[in-house]
C-alpha cells in the first residue's frame, strides 16, 4: 500500500487530501510527537477509506487516540447526510454505546486509603465481571424490551438511583425511536442475564481520587475538589449490543450490493440513512443504546451499596453522586452548521465522545455556563483526565473529542509483555489494588499497552477542542 500523503495544517492538526474516490478530505488530531506512532498503524488508512462512503460531509475525522478498528479506526468520527448518506455498523462498533459514568463523593483519598483492599473486594464481589458473568438482575424477555426502551429510566423506576442521575446522564439516559421489533431473538437471550454486568477486556470499575485541578470554575461547576474520592465506570451494551452489531453487518453486506455502494473496504459496509435497511439497524442500534444506559446505572448503584458496605456508613453520607455520564461508541441525528447552513446529520462516533460547547441546550443546565463534561479514561497505572467541551469542537468536529489513551499494542503483545511479571503485584507497590476474574485479563490490560493518555488530551487541548479541567489517579479498581 503507498505512503499516505499526510500534510500538518496546524499545530494538532494533519490532513490527508482529498484524492481519486474520497468525497472530502481526512484529517487526524495529533500532536507532532503522536503522528509517529499514528503512522505505524494502518488507522489513518481506515480514516481515509470512511472518507470514500457516500453522503459525508467536511471530513473524516480522528481523534488523538486514533488505532486500527473494524471498518472505521477507533477514535473515528464521521457525519452523513440524512438524505444522502449512510449509516454504517462498523462506525459505531460492536460495543454499542460503550460509555463512560464518573461519580464523585464527598469523601476524601484519606478517608477511603485505609480501607480501600475491603472496598475493592466488596466492589468485585458484589459487581459481576467477566465475559460470561450474570447479574443480580434476571429479566423476562417481554422485561427487558421494556428496559430497550426506556433505557435508565427503567433502573431508576426500579429502585436503581435517581432523577439526578438521569439529569447528568447523555439524553438523560435513554435515546427515543427505538424498534424491539427489529432486535433478533439472539440479541434478547443473550441480554437478558448480563444487565447490571461489567463485562470483560477493557472494561473496569475503578476508585481514584482528584490529583490536579486544571480549570478552577469548571471544576467546582462538576463539584470537585483536591481529594475527593471518585468512581468511574466504563462498560457498555454488553452481549446485546455485540449481538445487534454482528446481525445487521451481514444485513449491510446484502444492501451494499442492492444499493451498488462502492467501498475500498468491505468492513465498511452500510446502507442508506432512509433505506429499510437503514432505519432497521437505527431500531435495533438504539434499543442497545437504552440497554447500555441502563446497565451502567445499575452498576454505579450497586457501587454506592459496595462504598457504603465496605466503609460502614450511610449511601448519603459516603454522597455518591454522578458527576457525568457520556457515551463513545454511537451514531445520532444532531444538528450542525456545515458550509455556513444548518443541517441535520447522522453522527458516527466510534471511540470518541461528544463535547458541547457552553450554552448548548443539551448539556445539564448545572455544566451549561463551562461546557458538557468529557470523560478521558486513561489505564489502571497512570491517570484519568476529565475535561469540557468546547466552541471549536462544534465548529471542526462535529462537536466531538478523543473517549480515552488508546492502544499502543495488541492484547497478544500485551501478554507477551507481561510474561514472567506479576502485575497485580507492580500495581500494588504503586499503591493501587486491582482484582481481575483472570490474570489474563490484567495482563492485557497493562499501562504499557496504552498510549500515555495525557499526552491524548494535550493534543486535543492544543486543537482546541475540550479543555482540562482535572486530572484523577486510581487507587484500586476491578476489571473483568
Amino acid at each position: 500500500m503507498a505512503e499516505l500523503d499526510i500534510h500538518q495544517i496546524d499545530e494538532a492538526l494533519w490532513e490527508i487530501p482529498q484524492t481519486g474516490q474520497m468525497r472530502v478530505p481526512a484529517r487526524i488530531y495529533a500532536s507532532k510527537e503522536m503522528m509517529d506512532v499514528i503512522r505505524s498503524d494502518n488507522a489513518p488508512q481506515q480514516a481515509v477509506n470512511v472518507a470514500h462512503m457516500p453522503g459525508i460531509v467536511k471530513a473524516s475525522l480522528a481523534m488523538p487516540d486514533i488505532h486500527w478498528g473494524y471498518g472505521f479506526p477507533i477514535g473515528g468520527v464521521a457525519a452523513f447526510d440524512l438524505q444522502d448518506g449512510v449509516i454504517s455498523p462498523g462506525g459505531v462498533g460492536y460495543d454499542i454505546n460503550c460509555g463512560v459514568r464518573l461519580m464523585a463523593s464527598q469523601l476524601t483519598r484519606q478517608d477511603v486509603l485505609p480501607e480501600i483492599n475491603p472496598l475493592i473486594n466488596e466492589l468485585f464481589n458484589h459487581v459481576p465481571t467477566g465475559v460470561g458473568a450474570s447479574g443480580a438482575l434476571r429479566v423476562s424477555r417481554k422485561e427487558l424490551q421494556t428496559v430497550a426502551v426506556q433505557g435508565a429510566r427503567w433502573s431508576v423506576n426500579h429502585g436503581y438511583g435517581t432523577d439526578d442521575d438521569l439529569d447528568c446522564t447523555e439524553e438523560n439516559g435513554r435515546i427515543g425511536e427505538c424498534d424491539v421489533d427489529e432486535v433478533s431473538g439472539r440479541a434478547w437471550e443473550r441480554g437478558r442475564e448480563q444487565l447490571g454486568t461489567l463485562g470483560s477486556g477493557n472494561h473496569f470499575l475503578e476508585v481514584g481520587y482528584v490529583a490536579e485541578i486544571f480549570d478552577e470554575e469548571a471544576a467546582s461547576a462538576l463539584g470537585l475538589f483536591p481529594g475527593q474520592v471518585t468512581a468511574i465506570i466504563h462498560c457498555g451494551s454488553r452481549g446485546f449490543g455485540y449481538q445487534v452489531c454482528d446481525d445487521y453487518l451481514s444485513v449491510m453486506d446484502k444492501a451494499v450490493k442492492k444499493y451498488r455502494i462502492d467501498l475500498p473496504d468491505r468492513q465498511l459496509a452500510c446502507a442508506p440513512v432512509n433505506s429499510p435497511e437503514g432505519q432497521s439497524y437505527l431500531g435495533a442500534m438504539r434499543c442497545a443504546i437504552n440497554y447500555a444506559f441502563a446497565n451502567r446505572q445499575v452498576i454505579a448503584h450497586g457501587a454506592r451499596r459496595a462504598f457504603a458496605r465496605a466503609l460502614g456508613m450511610d449511601l448519603d453520607d459516603v454522597g455518591l453522586r454522578t458527576v457525568y455520564e457520556v457515551a463513545h461508541n454511537i451514531a445520532k441525528t444532531e444538528s450542525h452548521t456545515i458550509d455556513g447552513h444548518r443541517r441535520e446529520v447522522c453522527v458516527h462516533r466510534k471511540g470518541a465522545t461528544r463535547a458541547f460547547p457552553p450554552g448548548h441546550g443539551e448539556i445539564p443546565e448545572r455544566y451549561r455556563h463551562v461546557g458538557q463534561p468529557v470523560l478521558i479514561p486513561g489505564d489502571m497505572g497512570r491517570y484519568s483526565y476529565v475535561l469540557v467541551g468546547t466552541g471549536n469542537a462544534m465548529r471542526d468536529t462535529f462537536g466531538s473529542t478523543c473517549h480515552g489513551a488508546g492502544r499502543a499494542m495488541s492484547r497478544v503483545k500485551a501478554k507477551r509483555a507481561a510474561k514472567g511479571r506479576n502485575i497485580v503485584d507492580e500495581l500494588k507497590r504503586k499503591g493501587i489494588t486491582v482484582r481481575g476474574q483472570s490474570r489474563r485479563t490484567v495482563d492485557e490490560e497493562i499501562s504499557e499497552a496504552y498510549k500515555d493518555v495525557s499526552n491524548v488530551v494535550d493534543a486535543c487541548a492544543l486543537a482546541g477542542i475540550s479543555k482540562k479541567v482535572a486530572q484523577l489517579r486510581p487507587l484500586g479498581c476491578i476489571k473483568g
